[in-house]
């Protein structure tokens, strides 16, 4: 495990842009898995810069996202297809047939997650995988249960994770209160993980998270059995 501290978010961003475009640079046809929410926002518009001024190719990547809430379709403005267009894909060279978000309006869920789980493996897995951490440690919609689900899958969003996210919608009644995730093997299946927090009332979640005991009440604490973790964090203390 790597940790890096951030004096704050810009600096955050830019320590993130850096490993994934060295990603990037040294494999042209990296697959990188890629991340929603805030915490990203920075690190996508510092990686625009760059492609912009020629810094960095995404002509031969393929990304693959972590999740994406059901019943929203890709042109509503909250859906993660929609963020991810509008905040990295729109603005870079890449191919768009190339990035790959769950499908949340797929009439079989079911079918959808084993078809995810079948195109990750297809393209060979994920180089690298960036992530966040919710509040209550989950990663990617992986939340706190009883056990580890290992594969893509349908998940009830907790009541501490729609909370969270109601800033985004107009009201909490908007928000989805299902979502398809890329499991935990598949995130700890990628050959190098990079886990960006930028929040103080991330921390204890974080510290626990990372030093504490491996738990499928905590998701995140699995990340300490990978063997190739950078943690990026900006908080008031460091870990």
């Amino acid at each position: 495990m790597k940790l890096i501290y951030a004096k704050d978010y810009n600096d955050l961003s830019r320590k993130a842009a850096n490993i994934l475009s060295a990603q990037v640079i040294l494999h042209p046809r990296a697959v990188l898995g890629l991340a929603t929410g805030s915490s990203p926002i920075g690190t996508y518009k510092q990686l625009i810069e760059w492609n912009k001024k020629q810094d960095v190719d995404f002509s031969k990547v393929t990304t693959v996202n972590l999740d994406e809430y059901v019943g929203l379709d890709p042109s509503n403005e909250q859906s993660y297809r929609y963020f991810m267009d509008n905040n990295f894909f729109n603005h870079i060279n890449i191919n768009k047939a190339n990035t790959n978000v769950p499908n949340g309006m797929a009439v079989d869920i079911e079918e959808e997650c084993k078809r995810y789980d079948a195109l990750i493996n297809s393209i060979g897995g994920i180089d690298m995988q960036l992530l966040g951490i919710g509040n209550n440690g989950h990663i990617a919609f992986n939340e706190p249960d009883e056990a580890f689900e290992k594969t893509t899958h349908k998940v009830s969003l907790k009541p501490e994770t729609i909370e969270a996210n109601k800033r985004f919608f107009n009201n909490i009644s908007d928000v989805p209160i299902f979502a398809i995730t890329m499991g935990i093997k598949s995130i700890m299946q990628a050959r190098s993980i990079v886990l960006i927090v930028n929040s103080n009332d991330k921390y204890d979640i974080l510290k626990q998270s990372l030093f504490g005991p491996v738990t499928p009440s905590v998701p995140a604490s699995i990340l300490q059995m990978h063997s190739n973790l950078t943690v990026i964090y900006c908080c008031d203390k460091e870990l």
